[in-house]
């Protein structure tokens, strides 16, 4: 069954922060698709130049004259409501002159009509598994459209405009946008506390994935983990009321949910210095794949890719070819380089997105395995915190997880769209971190904190959702 029929999109289009990551990837089908797109974002990126030479009209700096400067009104404004305040001057002259708002995620809907729809939801891993679930059915043949929430290592892109009939993408729970979508097949792949800012509750926050469950579409499939507490109790709510459901992970974790049927098991994971072996049996059919990414979680998203496939009907071990040569997603535990000589020899230099307590204990986890494979050289993590309200929430957790690294540095909160809180700031996780920290409230003196604690074959990473990501080449420049 496929989205309903192809939905009728607007002629023209004004996005308003356009660079972003989930709008660059809409700009990216809306252009292919023959609409007239323009827009604006804060500053140059990659994203821009690209948007510009595919033939979007973007301007730098948020003006209200950028909703005509292409020649004409647009026929709707595109934002994501959960970035753009209600005083953007563009959003304020949309509403002077009439034009529609709509939200990214209802865009994103109508370039879904027509195709059977396979969603990636949940907490974390959603960018990493939705990238897995290309790479393996553009291996299998299929030529999905996409769009995902980051950089492709090897295409670099995160959104195209395929020929097939599936359309892949992020269901985005931040903002409940995720309730925009009826998914063929549907993957939840955790669900954990987070976004209290919108949801005000644990409890509300953990609802909106039963109510993504029952947006599958009648004859779809839901996939959940069944090493998630939370994700295998949706999946056996949702089954009771009658959705197919099929749940993945290891042997001990799917005996221990048997209402779920077994979609994927993971017999075998063995870690081989930045990648891994992994076996496993998907379902019903054995499989046998090498990883170039560390950790066991990202085999755990490789089989929520494999089972999210086989029920869009792609061959098994056509996917699995795919996910070997599949070299990851950029930000998410993306290499920068190493050092070659000289007082740091052999320090390797990483980047992750990771900004909730468990996306850095993951991240973290398999930093330690790259280092205890080596068998030498020692974990320092450059954590920055993301939004003031999630620092205040999670900070004993942060500081729990970042304890699994040798060396802290501890940066100052990247606020994105809050407003400062009194009391809250990098030195509330810092003062908690078990192992030898510092606070470093001045951005550009991180590499030099970097430099007093490095040592040959350390294995350092940058982590945090905002402009951390910048100071891993200034790291690595700064050790060699």
């Amino acid at each position: 069954m496929t989205n309903g029929p192809e939905a009728a999109l607007p002629g023209s289009v004004h996005m308003i922060g356009i660079g972003g990551a989930g709008m660059s990837g809409v700009a990216r089908i809306l252009l292919a698709r023959g609409v007239a797109v323009s827009g604006s974002d804060v500053k140059e990126s990659r994203a821009v130049v690209g948007l510009r030479a595919m033939g979007a009209h973007v301007a730098v700096g948020h003006d209200a004259a950028n909703l005509t400067a292409a020649g004409a009104v647009p026929e709707a404004v595109v934002v994501s409501f959960a970035a753009i305040p209600e005083d953007n001057p563009e959003l304020v002259e949309a509403r002077r002159l009439g034009v529609p708002v709509i939200r990214r995620s209802d865009v994103l809907g109508m370039l879904m009509a027509g195709h059977r729809a396979l969603l990636i939801a949940g907490t974390h891993g959603k960018t990493s598994t939705t990238s897995m679930a290309v790479a393996a059915l553009q291996a299998a043949g299929l030529d999905p459209s996409f769009a995902v929430g980051g950089l492709m290592s090897r295409a670099g892109v995160n959104a195209h405009q395929g020929s097939g009939d599936v359309f892949v993408a992020e269901a985005d729970e931040s903002d409940a946008s995720l309730l925009t979508y009826s998914p063929q097949v549907a993957v939840v792949t955790n669900v954990e506390e987070d976004h209290l800012d919108f949801f005000g509750t644990a409890e509300a926050y953990y609802r909106v994935f039963d109510d993504f469950a029952d947006r599958v579409v009648p004859g779809g499939t839901l996939v959940v983990c069944a090493e998630d507490p939370r994700a295998a109790e949706l999946g056996e709510r949702a089954a009771a009321r009658g959705i197919r459901v099929l749940g993945y992970g290891g042997a001990e974790a799917l005996a221990g949910h048997p209402e779920l049927a077994a979609g994927a098991v993971l017999h075998g994971w063995t870690s081989t210095g930045g990648g891994a072996e992994v076996t496993a049996e998907v379902l019903g059919e054995p499989v046998t794949m090498h990883l170039r990414q560390p950790g066991r979680h990202m085999a755990l998203n490789a089989l929520a890719a494999l089972v999210a496939g086989r029920c869009v009907g792609a061959e098994l071990r056509r996917m699995a070819t795919g996910l070997s040569e599949f070299t990851g997603v950029r930000r998410r535990f993306d290499y920068h380089g190493a050092v070659a000589d000289g007082p740091y020899a052999g320090v390797r230099v990483y980047d992750d997105y990771a900004h909730h307590p468990t996306e850095v204990r993951a991240v973290l986890g398999a930093a330690r395995e790259l280092v205890d494979e080596a068998g030498s050289g020692k974990v320092i993590a450059v954590f920055q915190p993301h939004l003031y309200s999630r620092t205040r929430a999670f900070a004993g957790e942060f500081a729990e997880a970042l304890s699994l690294a040798d060396r802290v540095v501890v940066l100052d909160v990247f606020g994105a769209r809050e407003q400062p809180i009194p009391g809250v700031d990098g030195g509330l996780i810092e003062r908690a971190v078990r192992v030898p920290s510092v606070f470093e409230p001045h951005f550009t003196d991180a590499p030099a904190r970097v430099r007093e604690v490095a040592e040959p074959d350390d294995v350092v990473l940058t982590i945090g959702a905002g402009s951390v990501t910048m100071l891993a080449d200034e790291i690595l420049g700064a050790l060699r």
